[in-house]
């Protein structure tokens, strides 16, 4: 008991913060607990399908596809096809890293997957197609137009830098 106490204790005292604000009309105890459940209710009903899709990407793609195509000798057909799959998800970028764990554990780049992600919290399709509403087609395709190369080079960087580092993934399906 006492290590769940100490693990997830946190979470006790943030549901007593938020019933004594709300029986004490205490303003940003109220907010602060009706945003906590709005993101709480929207990662719920999100992470799943994001799992899933996941789960299928990691059984349906075998490892060496992904090394060809992705891989640390993919060249610019690797960078190009971490932008384009970056642009065509959807979601928070927390729903990005599950992917990326997938990415890395069949052999995706260092420079890759930092360009991927770069791209996924800023070029997503959806995202793109409410900017221009807004924004218009010329802001939109300036932006991009910049924020490309700068993930580019970003990815290049990143793997100029970690290129000697070893990375201990853990699988989490084989924890404890």
């Amino acid at each position: 008991m006492k290590k769940y106490l100490k693990e997830y204790g946190f979470i006790l005292v943030f549901i007593i913060f938020g019933l004594v604000s709300y029986f004490y009309n205490f303003t940003f105890g109220v907010k602060a607990s009706k945003t906590f459940l709005n993101m709480f209710i929207e990662m719920i009903s999100f992470i799943p399908i994001v799992f899933i899709l996941v789960g299928l990407l990691d059984a349906w793609i075998p490892k060496k596809k992904f090394e060809k195509y992705m891989g640390p000798e993919s060249g610019l057909k690797g960078t190009f096809l971490s932008v384009i799959f970056s642009m065509f998800q959807a979601g928070p970028l927390y729903g990005a890293f599950p992917i990326v764990y997938i990415l890395y554990k069949k052999g995706a780049s260092v420079k890759n997957i930092f360009i991927f992600l770069g791209c996924f919290s800023s070029l997503k399709i959806p995202m793109l197609t409410i900017e221009t509403g807004y924004l218009g087609l010329e802001f939109t395709l300036a932006r991009a137009a910049i924020t490309i190369p700068l993930f580019i080079a970003i990815g290049y960087l990143m793997d100029y830098y970690l290129k000697d580092k070893d990375f201990k993934v853990t699988d989490p399906t084989e924890a404890q």
